[in-house]
Parts: C-alpha cells; structure tokens; sequence
C-alpha cells in the first residue's frame, strides 16, 4: 500500500497450523452454541475470549460478548463493579489488537464500550493506546479513524489535532494517514471560520508550501501527492454549488412542428422538439457538483401552461445516493390547443438550504431563465422512421442550407464558477506548475499527472473570461503529460485514457468556433430539421463535458474506443445516437441511456458485447442492473416465455426501458445467440427497424 512492499509470509508448521485450526473449530462450534441458546455465564464468555484471542475477526464472538455485557450489566447497581466490567471488555480488545491491530471488529466493540456511556473515559489510557499502536504502524488508518471518533467524543479541539498531525508528518514525510487526517480537520475548521483559518488564501498558501517541501525531499512518495491533490481541489472548484447549464437554455424556442417553407429559406426561429409531439417537455439543469433537494419549493415555476401531474425532479444518476449533477423534471402539458400559441415558461432556481452539495454546502446563487413553448394546433403528423436512419460516413458534416445549431453562448446560465479570489487561485496554481517544471525529470508518473490537473484546473479558469488561446495551450500541455502517463503506468491505462478524452471533449467543445466544424443541423427529405454532432473517429473512450451537448438531438460517436456512455443522460433532446464501432463490453455500460425518455434510434453494432466469456462489468458497473427492485418482476415475464433470464438479465433490464424505432446490433457476439433477436423484439413492441430489416 502506498508504494511500501508486502513483508514475506513466514514458514508454515504444518502441523501446528493443523492443531490450531482443530482448536479454532471446537471454539467456534461451542461460541455458537452459547449464543443461540444466550448462555451468558463466566465460562462461557471466557470461551469467546479465547476465541477472539486466536481469531480476532470472528464478528460473531463480538457481537456475542455486546449481548452478554448488556445482559450482565443490567444486574449490577455499583458503580466499581460496572467499571470493572467496562475494564474487562477494554482489555479484550485490547489483547485482539496485539493479534491483529487491525482488526475492525475489535475497534468497532471498543468505540461501541465507550458509546455506552457507563462510565468516565480514562482518556490518557485511551490516547496512550493509541500512541503505542501509532508507534508501530503510524499508517495504521483503523488507529487514525478511532483516534478521530475519540476525539470528538472527549471534545478535543480540532486545532489541537492538527498540530498533532503535524507532528506525525514531521516524523515521517510519508504518513499517508496522518496528511488524510489533516484534510479533514482543515476543511472543519474552514467551514466553521476558527480563529486562525478565516482566510482560505492564507491557510493553503501554507499548506501548499508545506506539501511542496514533501514532495521535492522524496518525489517517489504517494503520501504528499494525494495530499497535493486535495489542495488543488480545494483551489480550483467553488466552495458551494452552481448551476452551470440548463435545457431549454435561456431565450429557447420549442415547437411541435415546423414550416416547410421556412427550412427552405434558412429562417428556422424555433427549435422542432419530438417531446412535444407526446405533449411533454423535458427540463434539465445541470450543476458543477452532485447536489440534492431539487423539489417544487427549491425550482419554481411559473406559466399559463396547464401542467398535467405534479412537478416531480429527478436525479439522473446511475445510482442511488440522491445527488447528481444533472436534475430533470417533464412537464405534462394539458392544454387544449385550437390554433397556434405560444406560452413562456419561467424558471426560478432559488437560495435553498434544500438543494445541498455532498460536503454539506447550500446553493445560494440564484438563476432566472425564460423559455418559450410553440403550440400548434394543425401540426404536420411527421414520421421520422418511415426509413431507417442512415449514418453518414463523411468525416466533415454538410449542414441544411446556412441553418445553425443553438448557439453555444445560450447554454451557459452562469459564468460564476470561480469567485472573486480568482486571481488569486490562478496565480496560486501558475506557481505551482513552475515549480513542478523544475523537478528533474525521471519520468515520474505522479509528477506528470499532478501537472497535467494543474494545468487543467487553470485551463478551466481560463473559460472564465481569460484568453481561449492560451486555455487551449493549457490543455495541449496537459494531453501531452497524459500521453506520457498512458505508456508509462500501463497498468492505469484506462483511466489516463479517460481523462485525454475528457480534455479532448473540452478542447472541441470550448468555443463555438472550433465545435462548429463538428456541428450541422440536418434535414432529411420530407423530415425535420435535427441538431447533429458528429464525433467520429477521435480515440474518445468516454464523453466529457455532457453539459455543453445538452441540446443534440442527433450525435454520432461511432469509430472511436467508447467503453462507457455515462453523461449522455443529460442530453435528454437526444433522438438518435450512433455508438458502433467502439468497445462496449456489456448492456450494464449502457444503463445511461434508459434514462433517455425520448430516445428512438440506437446502433450499437461491432461492439464487444457478449464477446467475454467472463465480464465483470456486468456486475461492478456503479448502479448494476441487478440492484433494480423490478427486476424480479421482468425476470418472471420472460422466464414463462422459456428466455434464458440468467444468459440475458441485463439485456432485459436494458431493452425493457427503451421505446426504440431503430435498433442496430449486428457484429456484436451476443446477436448471434440463440433467440436473442426473438427476446429484443418481445422487449421493444414498439421497434420498426432492427439491422436493417423492417419487422413491424
């Protein structure tokens, strides 16, 4: 751990392993056997105690003994003899603590004695404890977490914590735990304005110089670069959440249908929205950190719109927390319409204390956006999948007419993500990255990619305003460390790819300028004009930056290496995506898109899926399908139609939440499985097109 080698496992006597573990058995049979039938006298606690003493992670000895203190306790009236009881116990964990000082069933009885409340803590034994244990393992991070717990339970003052971390990192640079400790003390004290640490500026200016001192005396250390990267965190985001995007974006235009004559004549003024067309209308907001408390009473909204159900947002996340950058809500629209009318709709994102970030901070930065809804009455009955979609293989994009995609600028709610100290943080980190230069260079993995987050986190201040020439610099520097990295720490691989992506997608993505080139609006013959990206064919592995996408209707990210969508479920004007030729591995990486209401046109053809004979990501995607409280439910549906659940569970949990038209899914190992095909369409009633073919 932390880059410090595993100590050889010593020579094994066969044979007293043997009588030891016979012996560990017949304790272990006989603990049971107290516990189920509550057997709580001396003797029988002294056998849980010998249990403990060779193994002290048998989980259920400690709960034994928590049922056996209560039930005995109970009986006794004198102060001493409880205190010899609590002294009893004490002793117990301490003696599994020297078989294994990380035992977490040992520490967890330990703070559970001490939550009793029974008697006065014996603080100096409490922290003596753990100064002997510290002394033998000074990472050792169960010490650290009960050390915290203690402290706050004696009401140790967090300044005085902090000298004490300092003290441990003076001892050693390289106390991983010690600088953890540090962080979190710090940010207390921050957050509650201590005497001392009113000033952010003054307080990590004197952290920065501290850890820099660490990490120039031994480059080689993880210890102070992960500490580094906390403070670089600290720098470069703002103390509370802010909204950053919105769809509709201010001044947008939504309508149900469209003018012929207008395409003609290039003088498009609304956007065609196929929400409408089933009288709903998707509103997204996206903040530049995980929040919650999105309800009726922290977004208001005002309209002569009749609005069908109660406004209910959601988190668009793929798991269950209750934060998410991305909030969404559809409105019903319940109006009668007998000619064309247009209705405004205001949104109002209050001052709350409902809607809180993940480190407890409120949004206090009000935003106001109008957008305008087109009714019309005799609209055009348009069939967007009379034919299948067909994918243009051109590298450059031919837009209808001069017909332009939403302007960029309107999608940027507020440009308030650093605040006023900004220069101050610019220059904070400029420092750094001069620093960081001069340090010899060794090809050393943490030295690239510390820069490589220095020089993003200046690239992303630079969209503030500040020269879009020299942000772009930030980001070449910074792929060129990446590039680096992905070649010299192969076995990250992966996640440096992931990051070169995201800077990719920041480069194409930062002014409208450059976006332009892969931008269109595109109209199909008899059809409506669709806002298209096109990002083809750019070594892309994920999709960064999704807020800036949040109007496509059309994206195309075929021929790159995508293994993950997660983001694309904010773009929820998206009708048709095209992921083929990428490395998709299983339908559990494509959860994202069962967030996409409206979505109608998929090719997910030439992936991997179904290529592994063993692909965990079936499993440790971060919200599996299998987690899903419906499952069962979809499972019995298919399991009396004789479908193979246990082969097909998350094709099913996938299929059963989309309403495609078109579906692509040739060259995929999967598609050539047995009654696959059957499954999908039994899944999707409502698909037409399926490779190629029409089958309904």
């Amino acid at each position: 751990m932390h880059g410090r080698p595993r100590r050889l496992a010593k020579p094994v006597d066969e044979e007293a392993a043997s009588a030891k573990a016979a012996k560990l058995r017949d304790l272990q049979v006989q603990v049971l056997q107290n516990h189920h039938s509550r057997t709580y006298t001396k003797e029988a606690i002294g056998l849980s105690f010998k249990l403990l003493e060779i193994n002290p992670e048998a989980y259920t000895a400690w709960n034994y003994r928590k049922l056996a203190f209560q039930h005995n306790v109970k009986e006794l009236s004198d102060p001493e003899a409880i205190r010899s009881a609590v002294d009893d116990e004490l002793r117990v964990v301490e003696v599994a603590l020297r078989q294994n000082p990380k035992s977490y069933g040992a520490w967890y009885h330990r703070k559970w004695l001490l939550n009793q409340k029974l008697t006065p803590v014996d603080s100096e034994r409490e922290f003596g404890l753990l100064d002997k244990l510290l002394k033998v393992d000074a990472r050792n991070f169960h010490g650290w977490n009960y050390r915290r717990f203690l402290a706050r339970f004696m009401g140790v003052p967090d300044e005085e914590e902090l000298k004490y971390t300092m003290d441990k990192i003076g001892d050693n640079f390289s106390n991983y735990s010690a600088w953890h400790n540090r962080s979190i003390l710090l940010s207390n004290l921050l957050i509650q304005q201590s005497k001392g640490f009113e000033s952010k500026q003054k307080v990590f200016s004197e952290e920065f110089e501290l850890v820099t001192q660490a990490l120039f005396t031994d480059p080689s250390d993880q210890s102070g670069w992960f500490y580094h990267l906390w403070l670089l965190a600290q720098t470069s985001t703002p103390d509370k959440p802010q909204l950053i995007a919105s769809w509709p974006c201010n001044g947008a235009k939504l309508s149900s249908s469209f003018i012929k004559e207008k395409v003609d004549q290039n003088t498009l003024s609304s956007i065609w929205c196929h929400s409408l067309k089933e009288r709903t209308v998707p509103i997204v907001l996206y903040f530049n950190e995980p929040v919650k408390g999105l309800n009726q009473s922290s977004v208001k909204l005002k309209s002569y719109l009749e609005f069908g159900k109660d406004i209910h947002w959601r988190a668009l996340s793929m798991t269950d927390s209750g934060y998410s950058n991305c909030w969404a809500t559809y409105l019903q629209i319940a109006n009668e319409c007998s000619s064309s009318q247009q209705y405004s709709v205001e949104v109002s994102i209050l001052c709350s204390e409902d809607i809180v970030s993940r480190s407890g901070s409120n949004y206090d930065s009000p935003v106001h956006f109008t957008f305008t809804i087109e009714l019309i009455s005799d609209s055009q009955d348009i069939d967007l999948f009379d034919k299948p979609v067909a994918w243009s293989c051109s590298e450059s994009l031919q837009s209808y007419g001069n017909c332009e995609p939403i302007p960029f600028d309107l999608l940027t709610i507020t440009s308030a993500l650093i605040e006023e100290e900004s220069n101050w943080h610019f220059e904070r980190l400029s420092e750094q990255i001069d620093l960081f230069r001069e340090l010899p260079d060794d090809n050393s993995k943490f030295v690239k990619l510390t820069l490589a987050r220095l020089l993003l986190a200046c690239a992303a201040m630079k969209s503030c305003g500040r020269s879009l020439i020299e942000r772009k610099r930030y980001c070449d520097e910074a792929l060129g460390h990446l590039s680096d990295l992905i070649h010299l720490d192969p076995s990250h691989k992966q996640y440096y790819e992931d990051e070169r992506s995201s800077v990719l997608m920041d480069k194409l993505t930062c002014d409208m300028e450059t976006f332009m080139k892969h931008c269109s609006v595109q109209v199909q013959p008899n059809s409506v004009p669709l806002n298209h990206v096109q990002l083809r064919g750019l070594s892309l592995t994920c999709v960064g930056f999704a807020e800036r996408l949040m109007w496509v209707q059309v994206l195309d990210l075929s021929h790159n290496s995508v293994r993950s969508v997660e983001g694309l479920e904010a773009l929820q004007q998206l009708v048709s995506l095209n992921i083929s030729n990428n490395q998709i591995s299983s339908f559990t990486a494509l959860e994202p898109l069962t967030k996409i209401m409206f979505l109608k046109v998929l090719d997910l053809s030439f992936n991997e899926i179904g290529a592994h004979p063993i692909d965990t990501t079936r499993y440790i995607c971060s919200s599996p399908f299998s987690h899903k409280i419906e499952a069962c439910e979809a499972f019995e549906q298919c399991q009396k139609k004789n479908f193979n659940v246990e082969e097909y569970w998350d094709a099913l949990l996938f299929f059963k939440s989309l309403k495609l038209k078109q579906l692509d899914i040739e060259g995929n190992a999967i598609a050539s499985k047995e009654n696959f095909r059957t499954l999908v369409m039994e899944l999707i009633p409502s698909l037409k097109w399926f490779d190629g073919e029409c089958v309904n």
